[in-house]
């Protein structure tokens, strides 16, 4: 199985973390950068190969990650000249890819089980599998539904759930066939182009433990919990050394 790691951005909502180190190497806990969790855990789930798209300090990527042997992973890179947006580093390695593979963010905290969501996608035939999580917001005012000029409906301060992407894709080499390489694509922009094309994409409903660490009360979270996340991530991290 092969994954692609988006590793390539400045992280400008991390700042001052990221202002000497790419967010994917920003330290969890006292042992641990983001990006090694996510590579002892892409190990442990069966991942052989991996390609890293850098941009940002990506020579600190590169030598921090080397060619990946310490987790059992071939690890390439494709280095953006320019920024492609979530997707567009993708159009230029086409040739690499399989025809089914894990797109992930390098800065995802995650006990998701990446071979699974691989799986369901290759077997669900939809050309972009989503790793969706579920999140409650609450709204601080009356809600009214209005039709024309009438309220037809009345909610005090209600909590709103909302599937929302956790930054973990299986996607085919198929899709992204017909996009020129060079071209600056975002995931939305995908998503948006295959809802018109009545190409549906699926979501994988994970409701385990999931953290997108892209503001400093995030990676702030991230460290004060790290004790307790232990029985979800390094059992994994473990599996990954044997």
């Amino acid at each position: 199985m092969h994954a692609v790691i988006m590793a390539g951005g400045k992280g400008t909502r991390l700042r001052p973390y990221t202002t000497a180190l790419p967010k994917p190497l920003v330290p969890i806990g006292d042992s641990h950068a983001i990006l090694e969790v996510v590579l002892h855990q892409l190990s442990a789930y069966g991942f052989t190969s991996a390609t890293l798209a850098i941009n940002h300090l990506g020579q600190l990527i590169r030598a921090f990650v080397g060619d990946g042997s310490r987790w059992g992973i071939e690890i390439d890179y494709v280095e953006e000249c320019v920024p492609l947006s979530t997707i567009g580093p993708l159009f230029g390695m086409r040739d690499r890819l399989p025809e089914h593979f894990l797109v992930m963010n390098g800065d995802v905290l995650t006990d998701l089980d990446y071979s699974d969501l691989l799986h369901t996608h290759a077997m669900s035939k939809a050309p972009l599998t989503v790793a969706t999580a579920r999140r409650t917001v609450h709204i601080d005012f009356g809600v009214l539904d209005v039709d024309d000029e009438s309220i037809v409906g009345f909610r005090e301060k209600p909590n709103l759930d909302y599937r929302v992407s956790m930054g973990v894709y299986g996607l085919s080499r198929s899709t992204i066939e017909p996009y020129p390489e060079g071209l600056a694509f975002g995931f939305d922009q995908l998503v948006l182009e295959l809802l018109e094309q009545g190409r549906c994409p699926a979501s994988y409903r994970f409701e385990g433990y999931w953290l997108d660490i892209g503001r400093p009360d995030d990676y702030d979270e991230a460290n004060q919990s790290f004790e307790s996340l232990r029985p979800l991530l390094l059992p994994a991290l473990r599996r990954a050394r044997v």
